[in-house]
């Protein structure tokens, strides 16, 4: 059983910056693909960023240029640096963990992002 626990959420205005955090329970980066997504009121759960057990990154193309994913193995953390936020990406963002050969997955609860003036 893998526990993901996210923090750094909160309010910020129109082009300012969060850094959300997601801990993991354990050394999980070698065999899962971590992962963020976000839900806003209304909408459906949609991928932000993923990073791969060797490193690749992949986004959104809503947020390209402006997050960036990255893990720190030696503290089992995933980090998403979100800088020029928009009013649009108020959000729930959720920490994914899915293993890369059984597919199982996990989620974490959940940090709210607010942009707003």
């Amino acid at each position: 059983q893998v526990q993901l626990v996210e923090s750094g959420g909160g309010l910020v205005q129109p082009g300012g910056s969060l850094r959300l955090s997601c801990a993991a329970s354990g050394s999980i980066f070698s065999t899962y693909t971590m992962g963020w997504f976000r839900q806003a009121p209304g909408k459906q759960r949609e991928l932000v960023a993923t990073i791969t057990s060797t490193g690749t990154t992949t986004y959104a193309e809503s947020v390209k240029g402006r997050f960036t994913i990255s893990k720190d193995n030696a503290k089992n953390t995933v980090n998403l640096q979100m800088n020029s936020l928009k009013p649009e990406d108020t959000a729930v963002y959720y920490c994914h963990a899915e293993h890369v050969v059984f597919k199982n997955y996990y989620w974490g609860q959940g940090t709210q992002v607010t942009v707003s003036s």
